[in-house]
């Protein structure tokens, strides 16, 4: 039976949902608030430079692949995606700098001049990554789960035992990796989706094969290539995508939805409406006037916002040729790092800082002789009507001092190009809670590593997507989540047909 699908929010996950429902013969219609779609997944340019303003770094691109797959298309005519090897150039304040590398002989070379020990033990701890990715395969990117009793259902007590519950990331790490360089390195993987390696399971060891065995990668002409491939994708599939469109709410009646109100006041009508806003933030403003909504928000809050970050889009007038296409510059002591963000939700002392240079493999994303760099620092997240522009000048001038320290010689000096976003910022643009970038925290007591159920449980017809919900951030989970929901929308339809045939 067709049905109206209503997606409030045209991010990744979104479109993903739209893009499977639509190939299945829904009627979908998308209600966007910015001039774009693409959510997180945006661009800003000046003077030349070109910059995505969000995910810089593309995995597991078999996820993109599924996406167009379903509607009989090859993401590979759309898009063209590369490999960026070495993935990671990692510096310290010692000044060793280490290259993450997928090409084997030459990781383990990079290893072994840095600890010949753990050099030998390199085989092991990627067979033990690859093995929690092997799991992960199994339930986590393959269905929505809403919890510990579905994992129960998809593997039995050997595999759930494989999976080292009782551990966490960092402990798996040190079981394999004595070097501190090197446990920091691999344990900073996490930050992919905004956790801690002191605070997540084990399982998430997987990050090592998601960034080795599968690779890093990047989509020429910059990572916003990816939203404009799925946007021209909808339109081929008829999916009614409407900009400037602010949702007001979701119009209810008793515990079914019956459609969304603009902030114009018109009400579109729905079958089922599908949320790419976070759930917290949707329970509150989309459904704020349920008081199941109130006690939902209140059951949801083991599933605490992630990091969120200052972000800082730098134009510069030279080439800093010792840098790499993605480049980290490490804290001096990682446990200090992460227990002031995660634990005292402070801003760290000597935060970790992330520069992006996606010229280095495109060089059409700034003018030549100059490079773009997206410079990124995690930071917690904001506390209720927190302003965090008081923080701004003094941190940027702390991010400033250790780049230049470290190694980017003159930065100052070479700046011609500069927009910042806040916490503050990416909230208000995308409605994340707290400014999440990654949606949920992953912490194995919290929340189990769990993340927001797919479907709401007060609104029969009400489902959720996007980096707060199962199976997490990034661009490969956010598409998976988009495809998941889709799919229990596409069960349930089947279960529903087969109960009244």
């Amino acid at each position: 039976m067709k049905r109206k699908v209503v997606i409030v929010g045209g991010g990744i996950a979104g479109m993903s949902a739209a893009i499977r429902l639509a190939a299945e013969g829904h009627a979908v219609t998308i209600l966007e608030k910015g001039e774009r779609l693409g959510g997180k997944l945006n661009q800003r340019s000046g003077k030349g430079f070109t910059f995505d303003t969000g995910p810089s770094i593309l995995t597991m691109p078999w996820v993109l692949e599924k996406v167009f797959a379903h509607a009989d298309r090859d993401v590979h005519d759309y898009i063209e995606i590369v490999r960026v090897d070495p993935g990671w150039r990692t510096f310290f304040e010692d000044g060793k700098v280490i290259d993450l590398s997928a090409d084997l002989p030459t990781l383990l070379a990079e290893i072994k001049k840095q600890s010949p020990e753990d050099a030998e033990q390199l085989f092991q701890y990627l067979s033990y990554g690859s093995k929690m990715y092997e799991l992960t395969m199994k339930s986590f990117y393959k269905k929505s789960i809403s919890g510990l009793q579905d994992l129960r259902m998809m593997h039995g007590v050997k595999e759930l035992l494989q999976m080292d519950p009782m551990k966490s990331m960092d402990a798996a790490t040190r079981k394999f990796i004595k070097d501190k360089h090197l446990r920091q390195l691999f344990n900073f993987l996490i930050m992919y989706v905004g956790s801690s390696p002191y605070q997540s399971p084990a399982i998430m060891s997987q990050l090592t094969h998601v960034q080795l065995g599968i690779g890093v990668h990047y989509v020429k002409g910059g990572m916003y290539k990816i939203a404009e491939a799925m946007e021209k994708l909808l339109g081929e599939l008829g999916v009614e995508v409407r900009l400037r469109c602010e949702v007001e709410d979701i119009v209810t009646t008793e515990s079914r939805a019956e459609g969304v109100r603009t902030k114009l006041g018109e009400v579109v009508p729905a079958d089922l409406v599908i949320s790419n806003l976070e759930a917290i933030p949707a329970y509150q403003s989309l459904l704020g006037e349920m008081p199941e909504a109130k006690r939902e928000v209140e059951e949801l809050a083991k599933y605490a916002p992630s990091v969120s970050g200052l972000v800082m889009l730098l134009g510069v007038d030279k080439t800093y040729d010792h840098l790499s296409h993605h480049n980290f510059f490490f804290s001096e002591d990682p446990k200090k790092e992460f227990h002031q963000i995660f634990e005292e939700k402070k801003m760290a002392d000597d935060p970790t800082v992330y520069i992006g240079i996606s010229s280095k493999t495109d060089p059409s994303q700034a003018p030549a002789g100059k490079e773009n760099l997206f410079v990124l620092t995690h930071v917690p997240p904001l506390k209720k009507g927190e302003d965090w522009s008081r923080h701004e000048e003094a941190y940027r001038e702390v991010i400033l001092n250790k780049l230049e320290r470290m190694g980017v010689k003159g930065l100052r000096d070479h700046i011609e190009f500069e927009y910042t976003f806040t916490p503050n910022d990416i909230q208000k643009l995308y409605g994340s809670n707290g400014g999440s970038i990654y949606g949920t925290v992953t912490d194995r007591k919290l929340n189990g590593g769990f993340k927001v159920p797919n479907k709401s449980r007060i609104l029969s017809n009400v489902y959720f997507v996007g980096g707060s919900t199962h199976p997490g951030g990034g661009v490969p989970m956010v598409s998976l989540s988009g495809q998941l929901t889709a799919e229990l929308i596409l069960d349930e339809q089947a279960k529903d047909g087969r109960a009244t045939g």
